[in-house]
């Protein structure tokens, strides 16, 4: 049985992440990359299907844990009647290869721990062919990947897993290191685990020092920028949804999808808060990403791409797989690569007008790149799409994604009156006023006093609460004010806010999922705007509380069962939550679209 969800702490490379329970199993692990075959598949499986188990012998009577300050090492503390010891997690920052390290301490007395390592890769089919090398270290091979496990404690092979029991006293230290490679090269050299921690730890310090946010919530906002670093993959700049797929959006339910991958939504919302938090140098090369990314015909643009912008990213099911907790299916590759979703026209224009308000250096064919998809949006903005859920179910025009439209047209205008770019600026105006008007009067309903998420329906979205923070409206709008109200109503539960109610709209699933955190964090903006600020800081603390004990967040949150739920850690919901707080504290209002 995996753990919670929010029992799992993220150590990472910055191309690869793993996931540590507090039981100090590590049961996901992707190599050679975030999107590869897993390793440790536990988490969506059995112990069987991939596992790194490592803990006291005896049921431990405490165990606490926290990331080193500033950094993604994670130190777990276990307290056992005959002592203390402190398991101590991290990912060096690769070089050629990629490595995994575990050091245990002693804290106090002698501790008896077991080690368990059960390797398998092609997401748990694939048994690795394991040797004993001369200088004791084990080599497992599987296709082509090549896993070396050095260990500073004897270790045996028993049911095709890998075992050890050690004693480890106060003032000792013992090492696992797992380094991975592909199999037809010559054995890496052994790392040194202790001058690894020294250098990684120096590494994620200086990184966080670069954030120019000073203001309340400091850590909650500095584990959210380390936590969106780790999901950066940093050969490329593309930034990741989250490092896990298949994690459900509700226990045993079937909306289980893969999150491995560069949505240019959540890519653009996470430039915004790394250029507000003085990461330039990342905002840079997520740009550089985007142009390579989406280089090509205007129609031919997608949702999402792979880690290096590849685009074939066929959806399949594993069926060997039971999934988390019996959520099924489980699921590689993600079919809304191939959806319509106009929204991200408004998202990219409104990353390419940020980065330039941000001084990044101006990219000429950026700007061309932008001209084509806007004459192409020109043509095509009148249309049904997908919208921002991915819905699963018939195209409809959704309002969110007809105001994202405006957008693109209202940041393109923009940069050229405010950076001196060219375009047909006349031609532009008078299509963001044509798209202005179509939303005023189709997508807002008088009879309810709301914005609605579709032209023609009753219903509700919370893609809704976008309106008044791109923009589209002032918040003084008595419309803004009364969408706000009717999301109240009819979309919260325990002081939080769903989508949409799954349970009215056919989205092609079955009904039911948690609340989304990214919208509760854009409701607390909204009350900002509306200047309930009170009202908006008891939410967004309320927000922080969802936090697991190492500050992160994944997707939604189940109010029913008290848990996270969805796959984890979550970009969109840390990025929500780093642009709420520089709202909140004034220092940058630029976390708010519009402005």
């Amino acid at each position: 049985m995996p753990c919670r969800i929010e029992d799992y702490g993220l150590i990472g490379d910055c191309e690869t992440a793993a996931l540590v329970g507090k039981d100090g199993s590590i049961d996901w692990l992707c190599w050679p990359r975030f999107d590869s075959g897993a390793c440790f598949a536990a988490i969506l499986g059995t112990p069987e299907h991939g596992r790194w188990q490592l803990a006291p012998a005896t049921p431990a009577l405490a165990v606490t844990r926290r990331y080193k300050t500033s950094t993604l090492i994670l130190e777990t503390e276990f307290q056992t009647e005959q002592g203390v010891v402190t398991i101590t997690d991290f990912m060096p920052l690769r070089q050629k290869q990629s490595s995994l390290v575990r050091m245990v301490k002693g804290n106090r007395g002698q501790v008896r721990l077991e080690m368990e390592l059960c390797l398998r890769f092609d997401y748990g089919q694939s048994v690795p062919w394991v040797s004993r090398m001369d200088d004791g270290s084990l080599r497992a091979i599987a296709g082509p990947n090549m896993v070396i496990l050095r260990a500073s404690v004897p270790t045996r092979g028993e049911n095709l897993k890998t075992v050890s029991e050690f004693t480890v006293k106060e003032g000792e230290t013992v090492s696992f290191v797992l380094t991975h490679c592909e199999s037809h090269l010559s054995m890496p050299e052994a790392l040194d685990s202790e001058a690894a921690l020294i250098q990684t730890e120096a590494f994620w310090r200086k990184w966080a020092s670069q954030s120019t946010y000073r203001g309340p919530w400091a850590h909650a906002v500095e584990r959210s920028l380390i936590t969106l670093k780790a999901l950066t993959y940093w050969p490329t700049g593309g930034i990741l949804a989250a490092p896990t797929t298949s994690l459900p959006e509700r226990i045993g339910g079937v909306r289980n999808w893969d999150y491995r991958f560069c949505w240019l939504r959540d890519a653009s919302l996470t430039l915004w808060a790394l250029l507000n938090a003085g990461y330039h140098e990342e905002a840079s090369d997520w740009q550089d990403w985007l142009l390579r990314a989406v280089a090509g015909s205007p129609e031919q643009v997608q949702t999402l791409y792979g880690l290096a912008g590849e685009r074939e990213l066929p959806e399949r099911e594993l069926t060997w797989l039971p999934g988390y907790e019996g959520s099924r299916p489980v699921r590689i590759g993600n079919a809304a690569s191939q959806q319509l979703q106009l929204d991200i026209y408004g998202e990219i224009a409104g990353a390419l007008h940020h980065a330039r308000a941000g001084r990044l250096p101006r990219n000429e064919p950026g700007v061309e790149l932008e001209r084509e998809l806007l004459e192409y949006l020109e043509k095509i903005w009148r249309e049904p799409d997908e919208g921002i859920w991915e819905i699963r179910g018939p195209r409809r025009q959704f309002t969110h994604s007809k105001v994202m439209a405006w957008v693109a047209f209202d940041r393109a205008i923009k940069s050229c009156e405010q950076f001196g770019l060219n375009g047909p600026v006349d031609r532009w105006r008078a299509v963001r006023q044509e798209i202005h008007d179509d939303v005023c009067h189709n997508g807002f309903d008088s009879g309810l006093g709301t914005f609605v998420q579709s032209y023609g329906s009753k219903e509700l979205d919370a893609s809704l609460l976008m309106i008044a923070k791109a923009g589209f409206l002032p918040p003084s709008d008595a419309r803004i004010a009364g969408t706000v109200r009717a999301i109240e109503s009819h979309l919260m539960h325990d002081g939080f806010v769903l989508r949409y109610n799954t349970h009215k709209v056919e989205d092609g699933l079955p009904p039911g999922e948690g609340v989304f955190l990214a919208c509760s964090f854009w409701l607390a903006d909204n009350y900002i705007l509306l200047g309930r600020h009170d009202e908006a800081r008891r939410l967004f603390e309320k927000l922080l509380r969802l936090q697991n004990d190492v500050g992160l967040l994944s997707e939604e949150y189940d109010f029913s069962a008290r848990r996270l739920v969805g796959n984890y850690p979550q970009a969109f919901s840390h990025v929500a939550l780093v642009n709420t707080a520089m709202i909140l504290n004034r220092s940058n209002l630029s976390g708010l679209i519009g402005h």
